[in-house]
Order: C-alpha cells, then sequence, then structure tokens
C-alpha cells in the first residue's frame, strides 16, 4: 500500500512511495501530528540520484521490522534536497557544526518543534566500521526521549540558540579591488595541481565557476597563468573518465585525483555549467577540443535531459541494471576489453588503446572508464569515430540510469544560459531554440502573475515549494544571456521582473547582504544565508551577477548599487577561500570592466551585416559584456536608444562607464575594442 508521498511531484519521494514506512511529506501536519503523539521526527533528506540514499532506502526504509519500528515511535519525514534547498541547509549546518561533516542521506532527529538533537548520514543495517546500525540508532533515540527528555530538549534548545548566534562571514561595505582579485589568484594558484589540472586532492569537482574567473581575469588583465591554469584543467577533465568519451556530458565528481574514475551521476546544474565553460574557453582561445566538448555536452543536454515539456531533467541515476538484474554503480559506462572484441572485432586493440581499457580493468571487477590517455601517436580519425559510434550504439541496448524527470528552475537557467551563448558561438541555432524552450516553460509554469517563481515542475505540472534565491538569480541570468543573442528584449522584461523580487524580498536594506529564501517564506529553525560557491553558483554571488548584467543593460543604478553591495563579500572570502567563491570572482571581473555595453543596430534582422556585428560582439571576450541588437527604431532595449545607422550601414557602439567609443561598421574593428584590457 502506498503512503503519503504517492500524492508528491517529486521522483525522489516518489521512489520511497512503496515504503512499509509511513513517510510524511515535509509539512505542518507532519509536526502537529509529532505534537499531538508526543513523538520525535525522523528527517531523512536526499535526491533522486543519490547512490547511498538508495542503499540505505533498500537496506531500512523497504524492511518491514525496521518500518514497524518507525512507525510506532516515531514521525517519520522525507524531503528531496533539491526541492528543498532551504530545509537542506539549515540542518546540514546543524549536522556538520555538530559533527566536522555531512553528507547524503542526511538522517536528522527532531523535536515535534523541529529543532534538531541527534544527527548522522547513512546508517547501515547492522554495525560496521565502527558505526552503529540505524536499527541501534533508532532505539537510543527512543530511550533518550522517553527517559531523558528534558535533556534531550536542552541539547536541541542550545544547537538552535547556537546556530542563531552563528554569525554570517561580515562582508564589507564594498566590492574587491585589484588587490584582492590579485590575492585570489595567488591563492589558486597554491592550490593549483599542476600535475592533474584542477584544485586540491581526492575527491576531484569540476571548478567550473573558478575556470569562468580565470578566463575572465585573463581576458582583463591578459594574465597568460590564469589562462593556463584554465586551459590545463578543461585538457584533463575532457581527456579523463569524468566525461563521457561516448555520449559526451560530465559526471559529477572524480573519485581519484587525475579524473579517471567518476561518481557517475549526471547533473544537469555540472553539464550547463560546463558547457558553457568549454565554449567560452573556445572563445578565448580557438581550442579545437573546448569547441567539440562544448558541443558534445549540449548536445547531451538536449538529447538525454531535455523533457517533453522543452525543460531539462535534473540528473541521471549513477546506478543502472548491470544485465543480471542487480543495480550497480557506473554499469552503463564501463568496459572490459573482452565487451570491446565482442562489439568491435578486430578494431578492439585499437580501441582498447585509444580509450585506455586494460585487462586489470581502471574501475572495478575489470573493468575500465573510457578515457583519452594518449597524448602522442597517431590514431585514424575515421576509424576512431567509427569506433565510438559503434560503442555507443552498443551502449544504447544496455539497461539505461534512471532519470530524475523534475525541473528546477534554477538549473534551468543556468541551461539556458549555455545552449543560448553555445548555439549562437556555433552556429547551431537547434540549441538556441531549446533554451528558448526551455524558457518559455519557465514563464508558462514556473513564474506566476504576481512574478514570484516556483522552484521546481514535473510533467509541466508545478511543484508546491516556492523558489530560492538561486532560482530567481540563475534564471534571470538565462533570460539575459538569452536578451544577448536573440535579440528580443521581452527577455531582458522578464530578467527585471526577477531582479525587482530580489531587491523586495531576498535583500537585507540595511546591509546589501543577500538570503537564500524570502522574506515571507516559510519560516525555519535559521534564515539561510550562504554566500559560498559549491557545485553550483550561490544564489549570493548568482544574484550580484545578474544584478550586474541588467544594470548595464538598463543604466539601472538601483541594481547596479545592489550589485556591488552583494559583491562585499567576495571581497572578504575571495583572498581567503577562492575555490569556493569562483562565481563571484569571475562577477568581480565584469565589474571591474565595466561591463561593456554594446548596441548593434542595423536596418533588419535578417541583414547579413548586421549579423556579422551581432556575432563579433557576442564572441568579444571583455568580461560580462552584455549586447543589444534590434533597428534603430527598436523600444525593445534600452542600449539602442538614439542609436542610428552610419551612413545606412549597420553600426555598433561600444560604451564603458558613461564613456562611449565611436560607432564602427567593421566587425574587426569592434572585435579590437572588444579584445583589450
Amino acid at each position: 500500500m502506498a503512503n503519503r508521498l504517492a500524492h508528491e511531484t517529486s521522483p525522489y519521494l516518489l521512489q520511497h512511495a512503496d515504503n512499509p514506512v509511513d513517510w510524511w511529506p515535509w509539512s505542518g501536519e507532519a509536526f502537529e501530528k509529532a505534537r499531538r503523539t508526543g513523538r520525535p521526527v525522523l528527517l531523512s533528506v536526499g535526491y533522486s540520484s543519490c547512490h547511498w540514499c538508495h542503499v540505505m532506502a533498500h537496506e531500512s526504509f523497504e524492511d518491514q521490522a525496521t518500518a514497524d519500528y518507525l512507525n510506532e515511535h516515531f514521525v517519520s519525514v522525507k524531503v528531496d534536497r533539491e526541492e528543498r534547498p532551504d530545509v537542506d541547509a539549515v540542518y546540514m549546518e546543524a549536522v556538520q557544526a555538530a559533527t566536522g561533516q555531512g553528507g547524503w542521506p542526511m538522517t536528522v532527529f527532531l523535536t515535534p518543534d523541529a529543532e534538531p538533537f541527534y544527527f548522522g548520514t547513512y546508517f547501515p543495517p547492522a554495525p560496521r566500521h565502527g558505526m552503529p546500525s540505524f536499527r541501534q540508532v533508532l532505539e537510543g533515540v527512543q530511550q533518550a526521549w522517553t527517559t531523558r527528555h528534558d535533556e534531550v530538549a536542552e541539547v536541541a534548545g542550545k544547537i538552535v540558540r547556537d546556530l542563531s548566534q552563528r554569525e554570517m562571514v561580515r562582508h564589507a561595505a564594498e566590492a574587491p579591488g585589484e588587490a584582492e582579485l590579485a590575492q585570489a589568484l595567488l591563492g589558486l594558484t597554491r592550490e593549483y595541481d599542476p600535475q592533474r589540472g584542477g584544485f586540491g586532492g581526492a575527491p576531484k569537482f569540476p571548478p567550473s565557476m573558478v575556470l569562468e574567473f580565470l578566463l575572465r581575469h585573463h581576458a582583463r588583465t591578459g594574465a597568460e597563468g590564469a589562462l593556463q591554469m584554465a586551459q590545463d584543467t578543461c585538457e584533463r577533465m575532457a581527456r579523463g573518465g569524468i566525461y563521457d568519451q561516448l555520449g559526451g556530458g560530465f559526471a559529477r565528481y572524480s573519485v581519484d585525483r587525475d579524473w579517471i574514475v567518476p561518481h557517475f551521476e549526471k547533473m544537469l546544474y555540472d553539464n550547463a555549467l560546463l558547457c558553457r565553460v568549454y565554449a567560452h574557453l573556445w572563445r578565448a582561445t580557438g581550442s579545437d577540443l573546448a569547441r567539440r566538448v562544448a558541443l558534445e555536452t549540449a548536445d547531451f543536454l538536449v538529447r538525454e535531459l531535455r523533457t517533453a515539456e522543452g525543460g531539462f531533467a535534473s540528473a541521471l541515476d549513477a546506478d543502472s541494471d548491470d544485465g543480471s538484474g542487480r543495480h550497480v554503480e557506473g554499469a552503463y559506462y564501463v568496459w572490459t576489453p573482452a565487451q570491446l572484441r565482442e562489439v568491435l572485432g578486430d578494431d578492439a586493440e585499437l580501441a582498447a588503446q585509444y580509450f585506455g581499457v586494460t585487462e586489470e580493468g581502471t574501475f572495478e571487477h575489470g573493468q575500465s572508464v573510457l578515457q583519452l590517455p594518449q597524448t602522442e601517436g597517431v590514431f585514424d580519425a575515421e576509424k576512431v569515430a567509427s569506433v565510438r559510434q559503434r560503442l555507443l550504439d552498443a551502449r544504447t541496448r544496455r539497461p539505461a540510469p534512471g532519470r530524475d524527470d523534475k525541473v528546477v528552475a534554477a538549473w534551468n537557467g543556468l541551461a539556458v544560459a549555455a545552449l543560448a551563448e553555445t548555439g549562437a558561438y556555433f552556429d547551431r541555432p537547434d540549441l538556441t531554440e531549446a533554451a528558448l524552450g526551455a524558457a518559455d516553460l519557465l514563464v508558462r509554469v514556473h513564474l506566476d502573475e504576481h512574478a514570484r517563481l516556483a522552484r521546481t515542475s514535473k510533467d509541466g505540472r508545478v511543484g508546491p515549494n516556492a523558489g530560492v534565491l538561486e532560482d530567481y538569480a540563475d534564471v534571470a541570468e538565462g533570460f539575459l544571456a538569452l536578451a544577448s543573442v536573440t535579440g528580443e528584449g521581452v527577455w531582458l522584461d522578464f530578467a527585471g521582473l526577477l531582479l525587482d523580487q530580489v531587491l523586495a524580498r531576498f535583500t537585507d536594506p540595511a546591509t546589501g547582504a543577500l538570503y537564500d529564501t524570502a522574506s515571507d517564506a516559510e519560516p525555519l529553525i535559521r534564515r539561510p544565508q550562504d554566500p559560498t560557491d559549491n557545485a553550483v553558483p550561490s544564489g549570493w554571488t548568482a544574484a550580484a551577477g545578474a544584478l550586474l548584467g541588467y544594470a548595464a543593460h538598463t543604466g539601472s543604478e538601483t541594481h547596479r548599487t545592489a550589485a556591488e553591495r552583494a559583491l562585499g563579500v567576495v571581497k572578504t572570502l575571495g583572498p581567503r577561500v577562492p575555490r569556493f567563491i569562483g562565481w563571484g570572482l569571475a562577477v568581480a571581473e565584469a565589474l571591474h570592466d565595466g561591463p561593456r555595453e554594446v548596441a548593434v543596430v542595423g536596418p533588419a534582422p535578417t541583414d547579413g551585416r548586421t549579423a556579422a556585428l551581432h556575432r563579433t560582439a557576442l564572441l568579444g571576450t571583455a568580461p560580462g559584456a552584455v549586447v543589444a541588437c534590434g533597428t534603430p527604431d527598436s523600444d525593445e532595449f534600452p542600449l539602442l536608444a538614439d542609436r542610428a545607422l552610419i551612413d545606412g550601414a549597420p553600426a555598433a557602439y561600444v560604451c564603458r562607464g558613461f564613456v562611449c567609443d565611436l560607432p564602427t561598421t567593421d566587425p574587426a574593428a569592434l572585435k579590437t575594442r572588444l579584445a583589450r584590457p
């Protein structure tokens, strides 16, 4: 018999709808029941493509005896962290403060007032590696709750007080200057891995936002070291097992320092961010590898993550059926020499050499993750293309990983920006159309008549949860990119509506600091506020970037001032933890460059000379530059006001900090103006 989760839209919650556990979704009714019955609350937080979430579900939540104990002594609440990042954030902060580490599944025990008093992550079904079993934890918590209730309440109250007294990192009153940006670059240089690319040790995550900072810093200052770190990291990742050498797209992270063995889940946000990074690397260097990876990743997004409604699904699972009915991590992606021979015959040896497939294997059980280890030697390009296609065809006959079909507003905003720009750079209008389709879904389904965003939708049906700061900021960023690429001013208008919400409902008017949840959102034990960039840009730094871009388009002093005040946190954190404020540093580079405002006017959208100037403007590397394109009489973009043709010919105007260059009709001259520091 299904439990209450059967009525939810989240694929993760639906995976638990048939558990014998009497699950509740996060709701006031769940806590009311806990108060009424005098029971503690078990809060279990995870997400659809989380490997250990599936393991714990199978071991414990599908076990009848465990479920019976839970149902008798607890009120059990299941949360999808991707639907409720606010709930996840406040309790993860508590877990990390108490234990020094965090992760998913997250297991937290709460009072009926939602105050946490005991924490953990994954618990096994039997004691192992010094960890108690889940049943032992449940019995211990239950005993403490019934025999030492006052003590538990005191602990919970102290935890909440400690959390509320934890100060937000003090953000400076002004944006970072040249000194802070130089210190951040020096800090990154110290943490850089020159042998393997990337930063730090294992596990190694793709540093998308840091790479954007390095590319922008090079564009603005000419610093070759910044470009070298970005180029080498991008090449190492693209040659590693973290990149899908057959189907395109990146896995979430590498478990080793060498990018060889990935954690195999593929997330929308990683692939949107990396697609954009590689497109920007190509724009800066003309690298063939960067072009290939940008396009393959864009094609992966459209082919494997686009939903029937035009949005983009959240993720593909790490696990899939290995052909014997067992769900195994990486089964879809790995190969043995015998499997190569079965598919390729005489070409198997070439494939093994080219993709680094060995008898010992680079993964588990003699299996290898495909990579491109050969940096020397010559391979027949046609033969390699044939091998790749045959392996891809054979792989499509394997049981595919599951897909989390929910559409998350923020991550779709990142995808809109990436696909719009990649489509424009590489003359792929189908990719720009895919960006428009996702943007249209966000407006039709996620945005209400009061310009408020819903966090998620599924199958075209809007989810119940309010958007958080990153949703407003990343969707606005996507709309601004779409406006620059398409010349359709309506996307600038929609971005403005979202950013007005940021100013009104997410910003502290006294300090300019930003909160992750709106002022009128459901109150939690603490209002979450995290400026650091992790797997995605923080809502805080994403908002700073979108506010700055919108101000450049419109001349709005209100939005520019808000962006500058928001960047105060980058002045504080940039020199200290540059790896974790990469997008904030990238936005600061745009602020230092202006950002530049480019207006392209032409007699008609179909005019070839106008298109050449527009394309040149989009390919300019000036950090954060905004582009408006239209006819002289257009009222779609403020930047086009009073811009005339030059002797009847299309013209481009470049302005920066209230100063404009003379207009030019020559794409080469425009390129020079947008390239110079």
